[in-house]
């Protein structure tokens, strides 16, 4: 049973860096649900996008999978496609460990392999379907653009790229009036003031954020014919490239 985020819940003697550890895992459902609006809205639609999208004997992708959440999606919307296998990729081996327990509470005959691992070294090959729901904002900046280029290099001609992230808004005033927006989300969702400061400190340096203009640059850089945002909530938003 998923368990209640209380991590910053207490006043803590100093914050560090926050990452996708064992006491994170325990919480992460109850974490992201009440963290990220239109979270399940996201996971609800992926279903349909890939089975638009989906190619016989091809490979899908879930990078920076988690506890399988979009993994669990995706397989739902290649079900009816002939030989596919969806390749699951994340550097935390306790959420690789998790989510494989979860994948195998669930009956599919279509094939999950998962790989604890970087995606720097994650070779993408045969994708007609590839997903990064909220992983991209935590790669460094300068290496963004490296990623992307990657997975577009090993798509099939009209495979499609998902990619979920938090934004930025060029003009300051918005970008300050959807933080405001998303911060009330959050207390909405019983999350404290405090809770929602040492959260703020615990991310800030390992989360860095694109504007959506920054993000249309990278899929139009790597080779994209089209991309589009198919989703908004706040200051998160779900792009689509097409290849």
């Amino acid at each position: 049973m998923t368990q209640h985020d209380t991590i910053f819940s207490k006043p803590l003697p100093s914050i560090s860096d926050f990452c996708f550890d064992q006491q994170v895992v325990e919480v992460f459902p109850d974490m992201i649900n009440r963290s990220v609006p239109g979270y399940s809205s996201i996971l609800q639609t992926l279903p349909q996008i890939v089975s638009r999208y989906v190619q016989a004997n091809s490979h899908l992708y879930d990078l920076g999978c988690s506890l399988g959440a979009a993994t669990l999606a995706m397989r739902k919307g290649c079900e009816q496609t002939e030989n596919c296998k969806i390749i699951g990729i994340d550097n935390s081996q306790p959420m690789i460990e998790r989510a494989q327990l979860h994948l195998d509470g669930f009956k599919s005959q279509i094939p999950v392999e998962l790989h604890c691992q970087d995606l720097a070294d994650t070779e993408i090959k045969n994708a007609s379907v590839v997903v990064l729901n909220f992983t991209l904002q935590f790669i460094s900046q300068d290496k963004r653009d490296a990623v992307i280029q990657n997975i577009f290099n090993g798509m099939n001609e009209g495979a499609a790229l998902l990619v979920a992230e938090k934004v930025r808004h060029s003009d300051e005033s918005m970008n300050d009036l959807l933080i405001e927006l998303h911060h009330n989300f959050k207390r909405a969702n019983g999350y404290s003031e405090l809770e929602i400061s040492q959260k703020r400190a615990a991310i800030e340096n390992v989360m860095k954020v694109d504007t959506l203009q920054a993000h249309q640059q990278r899929f139009q850089k790597a080779g994209f014919q089209h991309s589009s945002v198919w989703f908004q909530c706040f200051n998160f938003a779900a792009m689509l490239a097409v290849k």
